[in-house]
């Protein structure tokens, strides 16, 4: 059974206009991409994917009302493994800082469909990144079993989604119309523990935003409440910790002194428990660097209206 609730968001879109489709479905899956990936390093270089990602396939672009265009691009670089790739551009004529938005893996990669994203991009002077990471809902294909999902599969689930950021970040380089040197990332959840990795990989990721972020991998995985009890066995094996020992993200926050950083932790979430929270917390290279919430409540007011998305705004184009 596939494990965690898909939260649907379902947009009212203002009658967009398309510009251009693709007349292969969207369901297509090919696979012309090489097989074998280091799933044991976050570097692109030594993973054995290819180093530099194509435009893929377009299989829309629509002009919205607000302003922007938004273009969904099929890519892959795996066998049996396409990524709905969303890119959302307020239209200006200047190059513009990219935020590149990764959530749990329970979301559906379908609320960049949301016309929300156009007038937040334009209000803070950014284009918005979005896909979906491994082993989440839209990236299962036949013949992955579904009992096979984020956890059980956690080197391949961190490993391979830090390299497809790099693969992103190389596409979104050829583009000409983006800044890839100043890179934000927003990361939720198990997007936030890849947001971490990938930063450490990458340097052009610049800012990074998280909220409650896994890691702390020995803590986590014998007491979150993600993790059935019935599984929990299995995660607790010396052969399954030494997998990802080397993908934790509690190695790698330490690494990140020259990035603009900030995390965002609501204490009466579930799925991290209160050490692995602690632990991460005391890895970030400035205490400053994280806010602390009973709850979800607090944490929405403390952060106001488009908290994140501003302070995206704020470090990415700094006056």
């Amino acid at each position: 059974m596939y494990r965690g609730l898909i939260v649907l968001f379902i947009s009212i879109a203002l009658a967009p206009t398309i510009l251009h489709a693709q007349t292969a479905s969207p369901d297509t899956v090919t696979t012309n991409a090489p097989a074998a990936e280091d799933w044991s390093t976050l570097s692109l270089a030594k993973s054995g994917l290819p180093l530099e990602a194509t435009g893929g396939m377009l299989l829309s672009k629509v002009e919205l009302q607000g302003g922007c265009t938004r273009e969904l691009l099929r890519m892959q670089w795996r066998p049996l493994d396409p990524i709905d790739l969303y890119v959302i551009r307020p239209q200006r004529s200047e190059k513009l800082p990219v935020v590149l938005f990764l959530y749990n893996y329970t979301y559906d990669s379908n609320l960049f469909r949301e016309e929300r994203w156009c007038n937040l991009a334009k209000e803070n002077g950014f284009a918005v990144a979005g896909f979906g990471s491994a082993l989440s809902m839209q990236r299962f294909h036949a013949p992955r079993p579904m009992k096979e999902w984020f956890v059980s599969e956690l080197q391949e689930a961190l490993a391979s989604s830090t390299h497809d950021v790099q693969m992103i970040l190389n596409y979104l380089d050829t583009r000409g119309d983006l800044d890839i040197q100043h890179v934000g990332i927003f990361g939720e959840g198990s997007g936030g523990a890849i947001a971490i990795l990938a930063a450490a990989a990458d340097a052009r990721i610049h800012t990074l935003d998280l909220m409650n972020p896994w890691g702390d991998w020995p803590d986590w995985l014998k007491e979150s409440k993600q993790i059935p009890e019935d599984e929990r066995p299995m995660y607790l094996t010396p052969e399954f910790m030494q997998r990802v020992s080397n993908l934790d993200p509690l190695i790698y926050l330490p690494q990140l002194k020259d990035r603009s950083l900030r995390i965002q932790q609501v204490m009466s979430d579930p799925v991290t428990p209160p050490i692995a929270s602690s632990k991460i917390a005391n890895a970030v290279p400035r205490a400053n660097q994280v806010g602390r919430y009973p709850d979800r409540t607090a944490e929405a007011k403390a952060l106001g209206t488009n908290g994140i998305v501003r302070w995206f705004g704020e470090q990415l184009n700094p006056r």
